[in-house]
């Protein structure tokens, strides 16, 4: 897809930390969103992403550290002196005012001029495809089209840059894949810097420049979705990306699976070795298991096995009809296994990786 000239503003977080209390929600993160680009912020439910982008939107402000957008230093400005638009999770539109009126709302507000509205609400239209729709009220729409609502409202605010929380919750699944498609391709034609908070590791690989995996209120990882899918920096980076995600295999001290034997994967001690479901095949050595359970999904099988003391998914191409208990030996070419720190969690250096 062809892009325009950027029009975003980078974003950078210098030393950011959120305390209430005893309770740290952001532990000293430091990010930089280069300008025009596509920043997905990542993890599970409490790892501080949201609370990170109210930060950037001046919603909420940091305890300590510093928050820059195009160069300049906003940590102590207020929302509207900050050149941001934001979509909520909850879309946010007034129940008694028309899409129209929800859209204008915010420049109305700003004492912005008719004739500058009206252009405005003329682009978002276009580019939304939402012309139909300007007379209804929110309770008239679907959940896409109250969702192009609050795109709408962002776009004309013609701000540099635009956050958006968990946007997609609160569609099915086919509703949300056409969305993330719509939303990258609006972010690519403006050329705003778009930073966007999801759980949904789907959404991150599918959309995003670059992914901040955020655990425990600190970033774990910070990379381009293919290195951090390719070269996952902690065990915990490896088992949240993927679908299904990298099993993590306990070492024995000779190196092979605990409990399990077979080849040896690395160094045993306090080690995992991790490999990617899609990375494995039946063979006729390898590592020995037995199969629980297997789920057909049409293009493929994910097998679900038992090796010693480690729980090992398989991706298998097409249908493979294997009944619980059935032993198997799954093989996987060296360079796709993954070393990490038992302890840590830390990728562990090899010669290959």
């Amino acid at each position: 897809m062809s892009t325009t000239q950027s029009t975003g503003a980078e974003v950078r977080l210098i030393d950011v930390t959120r305390s209430w209390g005893s309770v740290t929600a952001l532990g000293g993160v430091s990010l930089h969103v280069r300008a025009g680009s596509f920043c997905v912020l990542l993890g599970p439910s409490g790892c501080g992403k949201t609370t990170c982008l109210r930060i950037v939107a001046g919603l909420d402000s940091a305890t300590s550290g510093r928050v820059e957008i195009g160069g300049r230093d906003v940590t102590a400005l207020p929302p509207a002196a900050r050149g941001v638009a934001m979509v909520f999770q909850s879309y946010a539109l007034f129940p008694h005012l028309t899409v129209e009126e929800n859209i204008l709302f915010g420049l109305k507000a700003r004492s912005v001029p008719a004739p500058e509205r009206g252009r405005r609400l003329a682009r978002a239209v276009e580019t939304l495809g939402i012309g139909q729709l300007l007379a209804r009220r929110p309770g008239q729409l679907s959940g896409g089209q109250q969702q192009r609502v609050a795109l709408g409202r962002a776009i004309v605010a013609e701000a540099p840059v635009c956050l958006m929380d968990e946007p997609l919750s609160n569609l099915d699944a086919q509703l949300r894949a056409e969305m993330r498609a719509e939303i990258l391709g609006l972010q690519r034609r403006l050329g705003i810097t778009m930073l966007y908070v999801t759980h949904d590791q789907t959404e991150a690989m599918a959309m995003a420049d670059q992914v901040v995996l955020l655990r425990g209120g600190h970033i774990e990882q910070d990379a381009p979705p293919a290195e951090l899918y390719a070269r996952p920096a902690t065990s915990f980076a490896a088992g949240f990306v993927g679908t299904p995600p990298m099993n993590l295999l306990k070492l024995a001290p000779d190196g092979t699976v605990a409990g399990a034997g077979g080849p040896v994967l690395g160094e045993g001690g306090a080690r995992l070795a991790g490999i990617r479901p899609e990375a494995l095949r039946v063979g006729e050595t390898g590592i020995p298991v037995r199969v629980t359970h297997a789920e057909y999904l049409g293009a493929d099988t994910v097998v679900a096995c038992q090796a010693g003391e480690s729980r090992v998914l398989a991706r298998l191409p097409g249908r493979a009809a294997l009944a619980a208990g059935t032993p198997l030996h799954l093989a996987a070419d060296p360079a796709d296994i993954h070393l990490f720190d038992a302890e840590t969690g830390a990728r562990i250096a090899t010669r290959d990786r």
